[in-house]
């Protein structure tokens, strides 16, 4: 069985969290074998374990979208120049909403222009907040911009985080051309595994340690479960 670890952005988002709780959250990263942490850009630099693979990300633009564009580009710019390797970035919802792709798009390939391979960038969409069309429109202007991962949610939108339904819409949309990240109340190895089922390439989770002893508990049980 390969564990769900592997693809785990450990997250700290909380608008409290201080210097001593990104120490602690990179440690239980490192303990509990993450893909990576996910923080607050002021949060940065942070001094990664010598000989760890651990990624950084940050969110830009975080939580309302509602930036403008210099400014998401200014925040993502100097997360990169700061250590991070990933930057997830919020669009304008609204301009969703409304019906103005062409604008959601030319924001994302803005951010997209100042983080250069191999750094990657995720773009939430919010879609709890969305309809299905508003979705699929949404992940393609994401693709077209140059996007690596769309990404269902904030975890901080009143609508709610990612579904099921939602992560396997996102899927089909991108079709490989990118990944699909779920995040936003996954708090059971249950959850996190529909989301796989359903597409999703990356999980963002807060309570990685309670899911992660979840699995365990699971593969300890059926050893001969199989791979995800």
């Amino acid at each position: 069985m390969t564990s769900l670890a592997g693809i785990i952005d450990h997250t700290l988002l909380k608008p409290e969290a201080t210097e001593a709780d990104v120490a602690a959250l990179v440690a239980e990263a490192v303990e509990l074998g993450t893909y990576s942490v996910c923080l607050s850009p002021n949060m940065l630099p942070i001094t990664v374990p010598a000989g760890c693979d651990l990624k950084v990300a940050v969110v830009c633009g975080f939580p309302s979208g509602k930036h403008t564009t210099a400014v998401k580009t200014a925040e993502a710019r100097e997360s990169i120049a700061l250590g991070a390797d990933e930057v997830d970035m919020v669009i304008d919802v609204g301009a969703a909403k409304a019906g103005r792709f062409d604008a959601v798009q030319a924001d994302i390939a803005s951010v997209r222009a100042v983080i250069p391979a191999p750094n990657v960038l995720k773009v939430i969409i919010e879609s709890a907040a969305l309809t299905d069309d508003e979705i699929v429109a949404v992940c393609q202007a994401a693709v077209a911009a140059g996007a690596d991962f769309v990404k269902t949610s904030t975890g901080f939108h009143p609508a709610g985080g990612a579904s099921v339904a939602a992560v396997a819409l996102m899927s089909r949309t991108v079709a490989g051309r990118a990944g699909v990240k779920a995040s936003g109340g996954i708090r059971s190895f249950e959850t996190a595994q529909a989301m796989v089922a359903a597409g999703a390439t990356r999980l963002g989770v807060s309570g990685s340690r309670q899911v992660l002893a979840e699995e365990a508990g699971v593969a300890a049980a059926v050893p001969a479960a199989g791979a995800y």
